[in-house]
C-alpha cells in the first residue's frame, strides 16, 4: 500500500516522444526522473504512444487522473494528444521554456545526453514535481498559475 491516501489522484506524466531530438529526450528523461526518483508515489507515467494508438488502458488512466504534459517543441504533441485523448492537462511544461530559465545547462546528444542535458531534464522535474506538491497539498492550481505568472507552461 502506497504512502498516497486512497482519494488522492495519481498525476499522470506524458512526455515528448520526439525521437532523435536533444530536446525530446530532456522531456523524456526529465518524466522518468519525475515518475522513478522524485515522486514515484504520487505520479504515473504514461507513454504518448499509447495515446496515439488508442490505448483503452492509457485512455482510462488519463480519464480518471489530472495530467501534466512535457513537450519538446511548440508543436506540444503531448499537450494536444491528452487533451484529444479525454484527458484534463493540469499544467503543460516547455522544454524550450525551462532551458530558456537555465540557460548555463545547455542540452546536447539523443541517445545518450550530455550532463546540461541531464541537469536541464532534473530542474525541468523539480519543477514539475511541486505541481504535483501542489496537487497533494490541495491548492487551487489555477490560482497559483495566475499568481507565478504562468511561467510554468
Amino acid at each position: 500500500m502506497s504512502g498516497q491516501p486512497e482519494n488522492t489522484p495519481k498525476v499522470v506524466i506524458v512526455p515528448c516522444s520526439g525521437i532523435g531530438k536533444t530536446y525530446g529526450s530532456v522531456s523524456r528523461e526529465a518524466a522518468y526522473c519525475l515518475t522513478e526518483d522524485l515522486r514515484p508515489e504520487q505520479t504515473e507515467l504514461v507513454a504518448l504512444s499509447l495515446l496515439v494508438l488508442g490505448d483503452p488502458a492509457a485512455r482510462a488512466v488519463l480519464a480518471d487522473n489530472p495530467a501534466l504534459t512535457i513537450d519538446g517543441c511548440k508543436l506540444a504533441c503531448a499537450t494536444k494528444m491528452v487533451q484529444e485523448s479525454g484527458g484534463h492537462v493540469l499544467r503543460d511544461f516547455a522544454v524550450l521554456d525551462v532551458y530558456r530559465r537555465n540557460k548555463q545547462l545547455k542540452p546536447q546528444g539523443i541517445a545518450e545526453l550530455n550532463e546540461g542535458g541531464k541537469q536541464l531534464a532534473l530542474a525541468l522535474a523539480q519543477e514539475a514535481a511541486v505541481v504535483v506538491d501542489s496537487l497533494a497539498a490541495g491548492v487551487d492550481l489555477q490560482q497559483s498559475e495566475q499568481l507565478d505568472g504562468g511561467q510554468n507552461g
